[in-house]
C-alpha cells in the first residue's frame, strides 16, 4: 500500500492536518441554566396526569407547592397535599418524586407531581408552577435534549425514544426499543474505537517510524482493521433501507379482477370496514388507502378498482391507478413466481379467494398454477396462512426487529456510514501517511457524527422536533 518514502515535507504536512483540519466532537452545552415544567403525560381527561420539572429550581419549586421545609427522599413517591404558592389555595392531593441531579433522565434536579388528571387540576398545578421564580414552560422536545447535552442519551438513543413514543406496532416497537437501549450506538461506538486504534498505529508510525522499539507491522494492523470495517461497513449499507422502511411502513396493494373480493380482504385485513363490498362488478372506482397492523408490522394498505376496461370515466381512472400501482400484474398467472432480471424490490404473493365455494376434494383448481394462498373473506379460512404469509414478506422488506444486528433507522445514518466508508476508500488510496491519517479522522467523524459528537444545531433542531412538550 505504501510505496513512497515517509520524507521531512511530509511530516510538515501531518503536523499541519493535526493542527487545523481535526473534527470537532461532544455534546452541546446545557444552555442558560433555567428551569424548564411541563405536562409529560397525555392531554385530556385520565385518572393520573404527570407534571415534570428540570432545572436548578427544581428543589425550590417542590417545596414551595408541598409546603414543606424539605424534600422526600430521593426517587421514592410520598403522597402531598399541593398549593398555590401565591394565593395558598389547595390544589391537589398528590404524588410527588424529587430526583437529584445527575442521576435523573435530564441529568439536571427534575420532579415529578402525579396528580388527578382532570383538567382543573393540571390547570392549577400549571400556573401553581408557572408562578414559581426561574421556572418557565418547557419547549417541545426540550427535556430529552437536555438529557443528550448531559451524555444521559445518545443521539441513537434519543432517536430511538422519539420512534418508541410514536410507534403503533409490535415491530416497530421492538426496533425503537433496541436502539433506545444503544444497540447502534454501541456498535458504532465499537466501529470508532476500531479506527481509533488504526489511527494511532498510523500516527505512531508517523512520529516514531526509526525508532526500533515500535512494534512490527504497525501499518499492516492499521490496513487489516480497515479492511474488517469496511465489509461490516458494507452489510449494514446493503439493508436495502429496511430499518427505514420499518419505520414509516410498507405498502401492500391489493389487485385483481372485479369481484374477486379485494375490498373483501382489504376489510378483513384492516377489521374495519374501509371499503364497500357488493357483488356488483366496479365498486371501487379509485385506490382505498388505510395503515393496518399486519402481523405487527406497519403497513399502507391500498384497494384497487378492479383490472378491467371500465365502463365510465371515473372507473377507467381507477383502473389505471390500479396499474401504475401494481403494473407486474398484467402477466400474474404466468410469471408470479418469476424473480425480476434487475432485482426489482416488488414482491408478490398469489391469494385465490373464495375457496369455501370449491368442491371438499379441491379437483375445480387449475393444477398448473404458480404457488398461491387459499383463502375464503367469507368464513375466515385461511386468513392465519396469509397472515404468516405476509409476516415473512414483511421482515424481508422491513427487517425484522427480533433478529440480526440493528437496523439503520433514518437517512442521516445512511448519510455518515456512507461518508465513513468513502473516507476508508481514500486512506486505502492515499500514497502519503499524512493523507492516510487524516482519512481516518474523517471516516471516525462520521461515526462520531452519527451517534451525537459534534452534531449542528440544524440537524438537532429537527431531530427533537419530533417529541412532545413533556418529553
Amino acid at each position: 500500500m505504501w510505496r513512497v518514502l515517509w520524507t521531512l515535507q511530509a511530516r510538515e504536512a501531518h503536523g499541519l492536518f493535526r493542527s487545523c483540519l481535526r473534527h470537532a466532537s461532544g455534546a452541546p452545552a446545557s444552555g442558560s441554566g433555567t428551569t424548564i415544567f411541563a405536562l409529560s403525560s397525555g392531554q385530556g381527561r385520565c385518572g393520573v396526569a404527570v407534571i415534570r420539572t428540570s432545572g436548578p429550581a427544581s428543589g425550590p419549586a417542590l417545596r414551595s407547592l408541598t409546603a414543606a421545609r424539605d424534600l422526600p427522599p430521593a426517587r421514592s413517591a410520598r403522597l402531598r397535599l399541593l398549593h398555590d404558592p401565591r394565593s395558598k389555595e389547595p390544589l391537589d392531593r398528590a404524588l410527588v418524586l424529587w430526583f437529584p441531579g445527575p442521576q435523573s433522565f435530564t441529568g439536571e434536579d427534575c420532579a415529578e407531581f402525579h396528580v388527578h388528571g382532570g383538567p382543573a387540576v393540571v390547570s392549577g398545578v400549571l400556573q401553581a408552577l408557572g408562578g414559581v421564580p426561574g421556572l418557565r414552560p418547557a419547549e417541545a422536545g426540550e427535556f430529552t435534549r437536555r438529557a443528550f447535552a448531559h451524555g444521559k442519551l445518545s443521539l441513537t438513543e434519543v432517536e430511538g425514544l422519539a420512534d418508541l413514543i410514536h410507534a403503533e406496532t409490535e415491530a416497530q416497537r421492538r426496533q425503537a426499543l433496541r436502539q433506545l437501549d444503544g444497540e447502534l450506538g454501541q456498535l458504532c461506538h465499537n466501529w470508532a474505537e476500531t479506527l481509533t486504534k488504526a489511527l494511532a498505529h498510523v500516527e505512531a508510525y508517523i512520529d516514531f517510524g526509526e525508532d526500533d522499539n515500535l512494534e512490527e507491522n504497525v501499518l499492516e494492523q492499521a490496513d487489516s482493521a480497515v479492511r474488517g470495517l469496511e465489509v461490516a461497513l458494507g452489510a449494514h449499507l446493503r439493508d436495502a433501507r429496511r430499518g427505514q422502511r420499518l419505520r414509516s411502513g410498507a405498502h401492500v396493494v391489493v389487485a385483481g379482477p372485479p369481484n374477486a373480493g379485494k375490498s373483501s380482504l382489504v376489510n378483513l385485513l384492516s377489521r374495519k370496514p374501509v371499503s364497500i363490498v357488493s357483488p356488483e362488478p366496479g365498486t371501487t372506482r379509485d385506490v382505498l388507502e388505510t395503515p393496518v397492523d399486519l402481523a405487527g408490522f406497519p403497513v399502507l394498505l391500498s384497494d384497487t378498482a378492479g383490472l378491467r376496461e371500465g365502463v365510465g370515466p371515473v372507473e377507467q381512472e381507477g383502473v389505471r391507478r390500479a396499474r401504475v400501482s401494481c403494473d407486474f400484474l398484467d402477466t400474474v398467472v404466468a410469471h408470479v413466481g418469476a424473480q425480476s432480471p434487475n432485482g426489482s424490490s416488488q414482491r408478490l404473493l398469489l391469494v385465490l379467494n373464495k375457496m369455501d365455494l370449491l368442491s371438499s376434494e379441491g379437483t375445480d383448481l387449475n393444477p398448473h398454477l404458480p404457488p398461491h394462498l387459499l383463502l375464503s373473506c367469507l368464513t375466515g379460512e385461511g386468513l392465519d396462512g396469509l397472515l404468516e404469509a405476509l409476516r415473512k414478506e414483511l421482515a424481508a422488506v422491513c427487517g425484522d426487529p427480533f433478529t440480526g444486528p440493528p437496523l439503520l433507522t433514518r437517512a442521516r445514518h445512511q448519510h455518515h456510514l456512507e461518508g465513513c466508508l468513502d473516507a476508508l476508500g481514500h486512506y486505502k488510496e492515499a500514497r502519503d501517511l499524512a493523507l492516510a491519517a487524516e482519512a481516518l479522522r474523517i471516516a471516525r467523524g462520521h461515526l462520531t457524527h452519527l451517534t451525537g459528537g459534534g452534531g449542528t444545531e440544524e440537524i438537532l433542531d429537527v431531530i427533537f422536533r419530533d417529541f412532545c412538550v413533556g418529553k
